[in-house]
C-alpha cells in the first residue's frame, strides 16, 4: 500500500471561496455601520449618539465570539455556523431598516427593534466571522497563512467597496422602500454567495490541523488557552493593537474638514487614498510573510512590528501636521498610515492563524472567538475613545492641538505593540518548535 500523503491544507481556489465569504460578510457590515449610521443621522434625524451607541452595541456583543468558536469546534463542521453567521447578520440589518419609519410614531418600539437588530448584527458577525478564521486556521497550511490572510482581507475590503458603491447608486433618489430593497438585495446575495462559496468545501479536505480527539466544555477549553504564555500575550496585544488601530476610525474625516478645512468631497477623497494604501500594505504583507516568513507565527515578528512601527511614525506625521495645517502633505501621510495599517493587520490575522492551527485542533475557534472578542472591544471602545477624546480636548485647548493629543496616543499605543509583538511571537515560535520536535 503506498503511504498516505502528508495534509497539505486548502489550495488557493478554496482560500478564495472563503475571501468570498468575508466578501459578503463585509458588504452586509457596511450596511449596518455606514449606510444606516448615515440615513439614521441625516435623513431620519437621529442624534449621531444612536448609531454610535449601536455600533458599540454590536461590538460589545461579539464578546460571545469563544462561545461560538467552541460550538463549531464541538461540531466538527465550521461550514453551518458561517452560513447561520451571514444569515443572522443579513436578518439583523434588515430589522434595523424596519425600524426606522417606527421611530416617529411609535418610538419605544422603534428602539426596542434597533436594539434587537443591532444585537443580531453583532451576533451574526461573531458566529460567521470566527468560524470562518478557525476554518482557515485549520485548514491552510502554515507557508500560506500569511497570503490566505491577505486574500480574505483583500477580498473584505473590495465586500465593502463594491456594496457601498453599489448601494449609493441605487439609493438616489431616496426613500425608505428603495432602502429596503437595496439593504434586502446585498443581504440575500451575501447570503447566496455564502452559500455557494463553501458548498463542500470540508468534504474530504484534508486540514493542515489534525482533528480533536476528544470533547471539552467551554471553560475547559478557555483555561486550557489562558494557561499558555503565548496566548495571553497574544490575547493582550490584539487588544493594545487594534484599540491604536481604530482610535483614529471616527475623527479622521472630522480633523481634514476642522483643521485642513476641507471640504466632504475632499475629506472623503482622503477615505479612498487611506484604504488604497490599505489594500496595498496587505498585497505586500501577503505576498512577502508566505513567501519567506510564513511559517510560524514567530517568523512573521518583523512584519507585525514594522507594520507596527510604520503606524507609529504615520500618526506621528499627523500629529505634527495637525499643529501646521494646511501645507502639510495630508493625504500622503493619510495614504502612509493606510499602508502601515495593512502590513500589521494582515501579518497579525497570519501570526493569529499560526497560533492558532498550531495546536490539536480541538480549541481552534475557541482561540479565535477569544482574539476575535478582544478584537472587538478594542474596536468598540478605540472609535468611542477617540471621537469623545477629541470633543474633550477641543473644550481645553485649540482644535489642532486636541487632534494632535489624540495621534500622539495612538502613535504610543503602537510603538508599545510593537514591542509586544516581538515577546508574543517569539514565544509563538518556540511553542511550534516544541510542537514539531513532539
Amino acid at each position: 500500500m503506498a503511504p498516505r500523503a502528508a495534509p497539505s491544507g486548502f489550495g488557493w481556489f478554496s482560500i478564495a471561496r472563503l475571501g468570498l465569504v468575508q466578501a459578503a460578510i463585509g458588504a452586509i457590515v457596511m450596511l449596518a455601520t455606514s449606510l444606516l449610521n448615515r440615513v439614521m443621522v441625516v435623513e431620519y434625524g437621529m442624534a449621531a449618539g444612536v448609531p454610535a451607541g449601536l455600533v458599540a452595541l454590536h461590538y460589545g456583543v461579539q464578546l460571545a465570539r469563544p462561545v461560538w468558536g467552541h460550538g463549531s469546534d464541538r461540531g466538527h463542521a465550521r461550514t453551518p455556523w458561517i452560513i447561520g453567521g451571514v444569515a443572522v447578520l443579513g436578518f439583523g440589518s434588515m430589522l434595523a431598516v424596519f425600524a426606522l419609519p417606527l421611530g416617529k410614531a411609535q418610538p419605544l418600539a422603534a428602539d426596542a427593534v434597533l436594539l434587537l437588530g443591532f444585537i443580531l448584527i453583532g451576533a451574526g458577525v461573531g458566529a460567521a466571522g470566527t468560524s470562518l478564521l478557525a476554518l482557515l486556521a485549520a485548514g491552510v497550511a502554515p507557508k500560506r497563512r500569511a497570503a490566505a490572510a491577505a486574500v480574505t482581507w483583500i477580498m473584505m475590503v473590495m465586500g465593502i467597496v463594491i456594496s457601498a458603491g453599489t448601494a449609493g447608486a441605487l439609493l438616489d433618489p431616496f426613500s425608505w422602500g428603495r432602502l429596503v430593497q437595496v439593504s434586502g438585495g446585498i443581504a440575500l446575495a451575501a447570503l447566496v454567495l455564502t452559500v455557494v462559496a463553501t458548498f463542500r468545501l470540508e468534504r474530504g479536505v484534508q486540514t493542515a490541523t489534525p482533528e480533536p480527539t476528544r470533547e471539552t466544555s467551554l471553560g475547559d477549553a478557555l483555561r486550557a488557552v489562558f494557561a499558555e504564555t503565548a496566548a495571553r500575550r497574544f490575547t493582550a496585544f490584539v487588544f493594545l493593537s487594534m484599540l491604536a488601530y481604530s482610535m483614529q476610525d471616527l475623527i479622521l474625516e472630522p480633523f481634514a474638514g476642522i483643521v485642513f478645512r476641507m471640504s466632504p468631497a475632499q475629506s472623503t477623497s482622503l477615505s479612498a487614498v487611506q484604504h488604497s494604501g490599505v489594500l496595498l500594505g496587505m498585497i505586500v504583507a501577503g505576498v512577502g510573510g508566505s513567501a519567506f516568513a510564513g511559517r510560524a507565527a514567530g517568523e512573521l515578528r518583523g512584519w507585525i512590528a514594522a507594520g507596527c512601527v510604520g503606524s507609529a511614525l504615520a500618526l506621528a506625521g499627523l500629529a505634527v501636521g495637525a499643529g501646521i495645517g494646511p501645507g502639510w502633505p495630508l493625504a500622503a501621510n493619510i495614504g502612509a498610515l493606510g499602508f502601515a495599517n495593512g502590513v500589521f493587520a494582515v501579518s497579525a490575522i497570519g501570526a493569529m492563524m499560526s497560533l492558532a492551527g498550531s495546536g490539536s485542533g480541538a480549541d481552534t475557534g475557541v482561540r479565535m472567538g477569544v482574539w476575535g472578542a478582544a478584537q472587538g472591544v478594542a474596536f468598540g471602545l478605540g472609535g468611542l475613545a477617540g471621537a469623545v477624546g477629541v470633543d474633550l480636548a477641543r473644550h481645553a485647548e485649540s482644535d489642532g492641538r486636541a487632534f494632535q493629543s489624540i495621534f500622539a496616543i495612538e502613535a504610543v499605543l503602537f510603538m508599545a505593540a510593537a514591542v509586544m509583538a516581538a515577546r508574543i511571537a517569539g514565544q509563538g515560535a518556540t511553542m511550534n518548535l516544541r510542537e514539531a520536535e513532539a
